[in-house]
């Protein structure tokens, strides 16, 4: 310790540094948690592949799907399997028409297709908005809500989409361990958030005696 200086800590700067470190741990737990969720879905990725016929009635567009810089809609309509067996199809996107009342024209092939893709245990939901009278167009999709509106037997889980067809639609999804490197540098820097208020209140509180 410097000569003539005393450790004289202020309640009130104990206090923020242990609410900004509590945070900063806080926080860097949650996005290590995040980085290892995404490891797990990873290594754990499913391939499936099916014979059905789809119901494009059925059909519904995600909003607020950008590919490439341009605003689109994910297509997602269920698959028959066989009678009263049916999955729900995430096929790609669709890039949006100029006005926003259009609607985009989207192809579906008829009769029996051969559909490839990944296992999903349900649609990505960035928001879950409610949603009193569901059109074709909708921000997020829940498969048991989606069951009980249609009268549909749903398979309890979601096929993404990764073989070719005759539909015009892009298929280019993002990577499962997208994000990963990401969540770790950032649970980095929530951590060291955490050390750096510890550090400051213990220089700070060396006063003159």
């Amino acid at each position: 310790m410097p000569a003539g200086y005393s450790f004289r800590p202020r309640l009130w700067a104990l206090a923020l540094a242990a609410a900004a470190c509590a945070a900063g741990i806080a926080l860097g737990n949650w996005q290590a948690r995040r980085a290892d969720e995404k490891r797990a879905l990873a290594g754990n990725e499913q391939r499936i592949a099916v014979y059905g016929e789809f119901l494009p009635e059925r059909s519904v567009l995600l909003d607020n799907k950008i590919r490439g810089g341009h605003a689109g809609y994910e297509v997602v309509t269920p698959l028959r399997l066989a009678e009263g067996i049916h999955v729900l199809v995430n096929r790609g996107w669709v890039q949006a028409p100029p006005r926003r009342e259009q609607l985009p024209e989207v192809a579906t092939p008829r009769g029996r297709v051969r559909v490839e893709g990944v296992l999903l245990a349900r649609l990505p939901q960035p928001l879950k908005l409610a949603e009193k009278n569901p059109g074709k167009v909708r921000q997020s999709l829940d498969l048991k809500g989606f069951a009980a509106e249609t009268g549909l037997t749903l398979q309890a889980f979601v096929i993404e989409q990764h073989s070719p067809l005759d539909d015009g639609l892009l298929r280019e999804w993002p990577r499962s361990d997208a994000g990963i490197e990401k969540h770790a540098s950032y649970s980095l820097q929530w951590y060291s958030l955490a050390a750096l208020a510890v550090v400051l209140v213990i220089v700070l509180s060396f006063r003159k005696a």
